[in-house]
């Protein structure tokens, strides 16, 4: 065998099935990838026999009980939720008193201060009466002239009634005496005598006239009286209800005029004005029970019933209502106001116009 046949080996060639020469140093490296490709392969198997956390019987068994509970809870909220309808855009409500006076005067009292409790009939605010009072006296002058020219005309009809009177006998007594002797009587005798039993009924006529103006004029002084007295009136206020001073803006001192804002009263009676969205009326009805959190009283829940739904959505009534009538509607879910009178108020609560509230009606 020659020297560089011995430094080669054979192998047998799979595709031919006879051995072939190959050099020694390209199976050294052959050998070698083999070996590495077989640790590749154990590595692999070592890496597969240990399972993922992700891949193990308990991340699985886990993984499907936390979503069963949350279906569960998920439906048990729903069968429970579904039973009310609450909203956030509701406020405490009320029809607030604004108090103006009727008359123009100098504030001389004020009886109140800001924020404090009245009672109907209490006592407010003083306007100098001096001016009001010196136009009664007057009224009261006016409304004597009157009833003393109505009295004057009233005894000036008594005598022209009896002047009528006695010329219309006289007047009938001629007749009849020309009838029973004419040359007694000439027809002019009985012409004149016709002529003034006329003008004394016109007289009488034109008197009873002017009793009936005198009359009118009694009953406008007699007016103009009563509306003086009651201006005179007008300079003590007083309070109209039961209630709560707010926004107080007279002080004294303070010349006043008919029309000008003094201070408002809050009245005791107060309900909710909530705005649902016209989606979840579907089974709201009069008289259900509503439980109402309000922001201002932490912890305190104050019971109280649905009393009416308005008729209407709330932008129906705006200054500028919405105009629908283009091409580019969108439709937009709409709030409407439904009024919840509450049954009772804490003391230690308390609730004024334009408070937040959050209602929670039960509708099944």
């Amino acid at each position: 065998m020659a020297p560089d046949e011995g430094r080669r080996a054979f192998v047998r060639d799979d595709a031919h099935d006879e051995l072939s020469p190959r050099p020694e140093g390209r199976r050294r490296e052959e050998i070698e990838h083999e070996q590495d490709d077989d640790r590749s392969d154990e590595d692999e198997a070592e890496g597969s026999s240990t399972p993922s956390f992700f891949s193990s019987r308990t991340f699985k068994v886990g993984a499907a009980a936390v979503a069963l509970i949350v279906i569960v809870a998920g439906v048990v909220w729903w069968l429970h939720a579904r039973h009310y309808e609450t909203t956030d855009d509701a406020f405490i409500d009320t029809h607030i008193v604004h108090l103006s006076p009727q008359v123009s005067g100098r504030v001389t009292r004020i009886y109140v201060n800001d924020n404090q409790q009245v009672s109907k009939g209490q006592p407010l605010v003083e306007i100098d009466p001096a001016d009001v009072q010196a136009k009664l006296k007057q009224a009261q002058a006016q409304a004597a002239q009157a009833e003393s020219v109505y009295q004057q005309d009233v005894a000036a009809d008594a005598g022209l009634k009896a002047q009528a009177e006695r010329a219309q006998r006289d007047a009938e007594r001629y007749r009849t005496l020309q009838q029973a002797t004419p040359q007694a009587v000439s027809q002019q005798t009985v012409d004149q005598a016709v002529t003034t039993s006329q003008n004394a009924t016109a007289q009488v006529s034109a008197s009873q006239a002017k009793i009936a103006s005198d009359e009118a004029q009694i009953a406008v002084a007699q007016a103009q009286v009563d509306a003086a007295r009651l201006n005179v009136g007008y300079t003590h206020i007083a309070s109209p209800i039961d209630g709560h001073i707010a926004q107080r803006s007279v002080a004294e001192g303070n010349y006043v005029t008919p029309g000008q804002d003094l201070m408002a009263i809050v009245p005791l009676e107060v309900w909710v004005t909530a705005n649902f969205k016209e989606t979840q009326l579907a089974h709201m009805r009069v008289g259900q029970p509503v439980t109402v959190v309000v922001d201002a009283c932490p912890g305190v829940k104050i019971e109280g019933r649905v009393d009416s739904l308005q008729r209407g959505a709330g932008q129906a009534f705006g200054i500028l209502p919405p105009e629908n009538a283009t091409g580019n509607f969108v439709k937009v879910v709409q709030r409407v106001p439904v009024k919840i009178v509450l049954n009772n108020v804490p003391k230690n609560c308390p609730l004024g116009p334009g408070m937040s509230v959050e209602p929670t009606v039960t509708v099944r």
